[in-house]
């Protein structure tokens, strides 16, 4: 039994790195067998716009990362940016296996490697999830002709602002905080959530679906030439795609519910033929775009872990430190015995 005991930690080190080899394998599977739909219509693409188009997906991807830290910095000790992106987008990346809720499971055992409570963990990722529906439902206001005439059914998401919005009031989301903590049988968290970290949430939110949008827009503007009303039309469809997407957590990363969304977005200006083919090139974008940022986030903490783990160690209180062992520390995920 002992060693059993003993050989667990091994265990859990070993099935994290097959979970994320899977997360990364159903990733790169998909981009790969899109392949094909896409080239033909990314060929008909300046290459600037590409590489912009591209740029701006990532730079959203970046704000909804700032977006999550914040939120988790707001719940507790002060998380360093490079450590709390690494567990955000490397976690992430789960969305892509079937039944979403392997990204909360992903970014659940990341943070627990750092020292994080996986209660937190959590609470961060569905407040982040929340946010980002409140802001998408700010923006997806712009696209209400659109979408009144073309989805009525869509009409449905809107009446989860004022209760959204209703959420993120300080009190009420340190209640809930304080709840989810509570039942899994964890302190309440000692301070309230300042508004502070709300407002910076939301604003790191809109930004990134306002580059979402302008991602979009300069596909659309290869092919015709759409004005700034368009622009923020295709802003809406692509916050709406995205709030959609969450609900239709059975498909991996919600495909083809938001791509339903903007192709009938697009159709406006385009035949259905190239709509569908550049919702295909904005979700092979997105997907190379998860990868890189994954990626990325994971090579700037390793080539930063030294400095990370002291920065975590000078900053954390000892209750977010989930049962360590004595004399051991948090490097890359692994205890290591002094």
């Amino acid at each position: 039994m002992n060693r059993i005991k003993a050989a667990l930690p091994k265990i859990f080190l070993v099935l994290r790195w097959v979970l994320l080899a899977a997360v990364i394998g159903f990733a790169v599977y998909y981009l790969v067998s899109q392949w094909s739909a896409v080239s033909s219509t990314i060929a008909r693409i300046p290459v600037a716009s590409l590489v912009l188009s591209l740029a701006l997906v990532i730079l959203g991807l970046l704000a909804g990362t700032m977006s999550w830290v914040a939120v988790l910095n707001g719940l507790g000790h002060k998380v360093p940016v490079a450590r709390g992106a690494q567990v955000m987008l490397i976690g992430q990346l789960g969305k892509y296996v079937p039944g979403s809720v392997w990204s909360y499971v992903l970014q659940m055992e990341l943070g627990r490697q750092y020292g994080i409570l996986r209660p937190r963990v959590l609470v961060t990722s569905l407040y982040a999830a929340g946010i980002g529906v409140v802001s998408s439902l700010v923006l997806g206001a712009f696209a209400l002709p659109f979408v009144s005439e073309n989805h009525p059914a869509l009409l449905w998401l809107f009446l989860l602002l004022p209760l959204g919005l209703i959420c993120l009031h300080p009190r009420v989301m340190t209640w809930l905080a304080s709840l989810v903590l509570k039942i899994f049988r964890r302190p309440p968290l000692d301070h309230e959530v300042s508004f502070a970290t709300v407002l910076k949430a939301v604003a790191w939110s809109l930004l990134a679906y306002v580059c979402y949008g302008l991602h979009l827009w300069l596909l659309v503007n290869a092919l015709v030439d759409p004005d700034f009303l368009t622009l923020v039309l295709l802003t809406g469809a692509m916050a709406l795609g995205f709030t959609l997407s969450l609900f239709a957590f059975i498909f991996p990363s919600g495909v083809g519910v938001r791509e339903a969304v903007l192709v009938g977005a697009m159709a406006l200006l385009l035949t259905i033929p190239q709509a569908s083919a550049l919702s295909l090139v904005s979700r092979a974008m997105f997907t190379a775009a998860d990868v890189l940022a994954a990626g990325a986030a994971a090579l700037v903490a390793v080539i930063l872990r030294r400095r990370i783990a002291q920065e975590a160690a000078a900053n954390h209180s000892d209750d977010d430190y989930d049962h360590l062992p004595e004399g051991s520390t948090l490097l890359d995920g692994v205890s290591e015995t002094k």
